[in-house]
């Protein structure tokens, strides 16, 4: 079994180090980890740090250091440019494609969702749920690199960003394509757009698609806002060497 991961601003850079604050307090009193006992911290970059437990404390941990690697970012990365979608199935969707390893995430403000991140303290504590989330998902799937979640942004942003890609794919229910037949990249970004409940808008396909983007399904069937990113990252982690 991979040794549990905790999260901390600053790697340590000498022998010993002690995990408190809110990750301490968890590995000593919820995970109840013990001398002897190894655990990784890491800085959400791919810095990673693997320890062994020399003294367990009240909320703290005193811990040895026995290895420090990094963990290189994929050849091909993998952009999710997910619409916003309202109540907790924007934070779902987030986890889940987290846990799939998406490596960034972009709001997009399409002209079908149903909740808006206004710009002020509403839309900046909206953010910060998804940047949370991203945060804990990582954790629980022992991610070396937790995904960056950007500014949200509209249309246009967003097509310039499919111009820069490598690949972009745009899933749609209407598209005759599968994601299959679209040839990816060895390397570089691949933009993937997941719209809204109400769906992409003719409007916003045509821009994507004049950008450079393909419109493509998964199958026959049509998958929720919130679940559609993570089937389509399993699908990307095999056609591509993500998963080798």
């Amino acid at each position: 079994m991979t040794l549990p991961v905790f999260l901390v601003a600053a790697l340590p850079t000498g022998s010993s180090f002690v995990l408190d604050g809110p990750e301490g307090r968890h590995a000593a009193t919820v995970r109840r980890l013990r001398a002897g006992e190894e655990l990784v911290l890491s800085d959400g970059s791919g810095d990673q740090v693997r320890c062994v437990v020399a003294e367990a404390r009240k909320d703290s941990l005193l811990l040895d250091v026995v290895e420090r690697r990094t963990v290189p970012e994929p050849a091909v990365r993998v952009v999710l440019a997910q619409a916003l979608v309202k109540g907790d199935r924007g934070e779902l969707a987030v986890e889940l494609a987290t846990e799939a390893g998406v490596d960034e995430v972009v709001p997009w403000r399409a002209s079908r969702c149903v909740t808006r991140w206004e710009d002020g303290p509403r839309g900046a504590k909206a953010l910060e749920r998804w940047r949370g989330t991203a945060r804990e998902a990582a954790k629980q799937a022992r991610r070396a690199r937790v995904p960056v979640v950007g500014q949200p942004v509209g249309t246009p942003a967003l097509a310039r960003l499919a111009a820069a890609a490598s690949v972009t794919l745009v899933l749609h229910e209407t598209a005759s394509a599968g994601i299959a037949s679209v040839p990816l990249p060895a390397e570089g970004d691949v933009l993937l757009v997941v719209g809204p409940e109400g769906g992409i808008t003719s409007e916003e396909l045509a821009a994507l698609v004049d950008a450079g983007a393909h419109a493509v399904r998964l199958g026959p069937t049509v998958l929720r806002a919130s679940t559609a990113g993570v089937v389509a990252l399993g699908a990307l982690g095999v056609l591509t060497d993500r998963w080798a």
